[in-house]
């Protein structure tokens, strides 16, 4: 058995997972990031590669040092093809977007954490968590080739993903952390990387297309104007998709794709749901995808999954410098979290939980209707305000849609009162259980407008 002692110890080597360990980091304090990978993999993750809003991202890891990841900085607008409508809608994205190597670009943010001084330890796998009787979380002890490893730490943090290994592991009976998650609440993804012979003619677009059902979709990202990152994913409420062979059977049919050369293929789960009503316990925190800081319509993550990780290490300084790690003292960390972007992707999975309930052409339909400002705004902003001159204008492109266009405005007013009561967001756990039925109570009447299944 071999013991490290650290500070803070973090378990996963992705975006929230280093972020947070060059937070820790730079402000003095010891902390050792326990990877499963190898040194030569680590960083190799299934994403579909789109960044956005770099320029803003926490200064721990510069901007200048996510750069040399950046293959095309060219991409303003989506580009949604509804081949059930016959037609392509374009909509703009706001703010700063790059298409990039996800591989290179988690090279870059590890040589960034180490070089801020965190250690990292690869070919770790983590088994389980050191945990006191009265809840407190203390470290967790995995194997390294046969050898037996423990991190001991005044706080741990997850960044170990979906579904994250440490969360089954872990008591969470004196704590609030969120244990209502199921596997029916994440989206199951795959994406291949495609060197195309000729120049594609939207090299400047995010394109995405609906699958065969609801809750599904494709996606052709152009890393450069000959390289595509191609794939699909489907909510795993849904029968299941046999994901390569419905990939290839649409790249067959793209006449842009033929005599393409596969370089790369992944596979993974991501959650499409709503953040975690709190990621704390004792000694603990969850950020990033462990925690499901992804926009649940878009699958876009690494935005949340830096800031997760900024906030989550401010926390952990603050308790360790204080000489407590209870979850009061870590509290700040989820109200940080809901303010910044929690309660916008609260409000977002409304939309997400209407479209398993709706027929995949009646949705095809009413998004072929909508003004392309606002469904960049929905997508983006959590909610939007349609005037009465936009209410008449797709009313009037969208005959045949109007019970749909209702529907799709009764689950905004709902979306619009979630995002409300995200607001109110509770400054203590004590708060939580109330603040929690006042939720429940709010999402009864979004499964009562969409004629959705319960979710939660």
């Amino acid at each position: 058995m071999t013991t490290h002692e650290y500070d803070v110890a973090v378990v996963g080597a992705g975006t929230a997972g280093c972020y947070t360990a060059a937070t820790v980091a730079n402000a003095g304090y010891d902390v050792a990031v326990v990877e499963r990978k190898s040194e030569e993999e680590a960083g190799h993750i299934a994403c579909g590669d789109a960044l956005k809003g770099a320029d803003a991202f926490p200064e721990a890891i510069p901007k200048e040092r996510l750069e040399p990841a950046f293959t095309n900085t060219g991409v303003d607008h989506g580009r949604f093809e509804i081949p059930q409508e016959d037609t392509v809608l374009e909509i703009p994205v706001p703010g700063e977007l790059a298409v990039i190597d996800r591989w290179e670009y988690g090279r870059q943010i590890i040589a960034a954490t180490e070089d801020a001084g965190a250690d990292f330890y690869y070919d770790v796998v983590v088994q389980d968590v050191l945990q006191e009787d009265d809840g407190t979380v203390t470290g967790v002890k995995g194997t390294r080739k046969g050898t037996s490893h423990e991190f001991d730490a005044d706080v741990v943090i997850d960044a170990a993903g979906a579904l994250s290994i440490l969360q089954d592991k872990t008591d969470f009976s004196n704590a609030t952390f969120d244990t209502n998650v199921s596997y029916s609440q994440f989206c199951s993804a795959y994406r291949e990387i495609i060197e195309v012979p000729e120049e594609v003619e939207w090299d400047d677009a995010l394109v995405f297309k609906p699958t065969e059902r609801a809750a599904g979709y494709l996606w052709y990202f152009p890393r450069t104007s000959t390289e595509i990152n191609a794939g699909l994913g489907f909510q795993m409420t849904e029968e299941p998709m046999e994901l390569v062979d419905d990939l290839k059977r649409d790249l067959r049919q793209r006449e842009e794709f033929e005599g393409g050369e596969v370089e790369d293929k992944l596979g993974a789960a991501l959650p499409t749901r709503r953040p975690y009503d709190s990621a704390t316990a004792p000694g603990y925190m969850a950020v990033g995808d462990a925690a499901a800081h992804v926009n649940p319509t878009t699958g876009g993550g690494i935005a949340g999954a830096a800031y997760a990780g900024k906030y989550a290490a401010e926390a952990a300084i603050d308790a360790i410098e204080a000489g407590d790690v209870s979850e009061e003292m870590l509290w700040s960390y989820n109200e940080r979290v809901m303010d910044h972007y929690g309660a916008r992707y609260a409000a977002l999975d409304v939309y997400n939980i209407l479209s398993t309930a709706v027929d995949v052409d009646d949705l095809m339909g009413l998004l072929a209707s909508l003004p392309g400002e606002k469904l960049a705004e929905a997508l983006y902003g959590g909610s939007t305000e349609f005037s009465l001159r936009l209410k008449v204008v797709t009313a009037l492109k969208s005959f045949g849609y109007w019970s749909n266009i209702w529907e799709f405005y009764k689950t905004k007013q709902q979306a619009d009162r979630l995002l409300e009561h995200y607001e109110d967001y509770p400054s203590s756990p004590d708060a939580l259980a109330d603040w929690q039925a006042r939720r429940d109570d709010i999402m009864d009447d979004v499964y009562e407008v969409t004629g959705a299944e319960p979710k939660y």
